[in-house]
């Protein structure tokens, strides 16, 4: 971490929980949390529960929300899909690129560059995720995957853009799997990120948080958060329970 970028640790919850276990989760994340946590702190909970939570989280200053995508139209005939003024209100983060989305509903570059570009317009911060998969790590392209997706997000953005935004950097190969990248492997790529994101925005990418995802626990956090380069953490299965996402929080003090 490089002083002046305050760390971030995220829960993403995925499809997971009824609207009533959500925030019932909420509620023990907020009761667990200390009165002035080091990070800043953000759910990203399924839609049908952003409402509910907003509603639990008011007033609260040590907890953020936000949506876990939004499509780039301003609205019309995209049946399931969340515009993202409807999220205007009742959160302040939206995920962008998380690499189900590009797999499960055919995200590519271009469309994660739109929606990237619709958030920023209707003044959200984006969490932009980027990461290769399993395959593309053994045949040696890892450094050329993350350089292209960060360079397709960000190329051309003004510089006020680039510092509303933060980046996941989430290996595929590590996402719920239990394997976890080593804090040389998660270091090496994050400098990548970083580097093609100089390429493109300047000195402003110093200001940009990058997160380390895949597999993160109590047990690694610390080590991984200690890491040079590594802003803090975009957690998946750990952030469903609530005394483990607590303690990973803490290990970013």
């Amino acid at each position: 971490m490089t002083a002046g970028r305050r760390r971030i640790v995220a829960g993403n919850w995925k499809m997971h929980l009824t609207v009533p276990a959500a925030v019932a989760l909420g509620r023990a994340i907020q009761q667990g949390l200390p009165a002035a946590p080091a990070a800043e702190v953000v759910l990203f909970p399924a839609a049908t529960a952003l409402w509910a939570l907003h509603e639990l989280l008011a007033g609260e200053t040590r907890v953020a929300l936000g949506a876990q995508t939004a499509h780039w139209a301003p609205e019309g005939a995209h049946t399931g899909e969340i515009a993202v003024s409807m999220l205007e209100g009742c959160c302040t983060h939206v995920l962008v690129g998380h690499s189900e989305r590009r797999r499960d509903a055919g995200e590519t570059d271009a469309v994660v560059r739109r929606q990237l570009e619709a958030v920023l317009a209707g003044g959200l911060r984006p969490m932009v995720a980027v990461g290769e998969t399993l395959a593309e790590r053994e045949s040696g392209r890892m450094a050329e995957v993350v350089s292209r997706q960060t360079t397709a997000a960000f190329s051309g953005l003004g510089a006020d853009a680039v510092r509303r935004c933060t980046i996941a950097y989430e290996p595929v190969w590590a996402i719920g799997t239990g394997r976890v990248a080593t804090v040389e492997d998660a270091g090496a790529a994050i400098a990548g990120i970083r580097k093609a994101l100089e390429n493109v925005a300047g000195p402003t990418a110093d200001t940009v948080r990058i997160l380390y995802g895949g597999s993160v626990t109590p047990q690694n956090a610390a080590p991984l958060f200690a890491a040079p380069g590594i802003d803090g953490g975009l957690v998946g299965g750990a952030s469903l329970d609530p005394a483990a996402f607590c303690a990973i929080i803490a290990a970013a003090e």
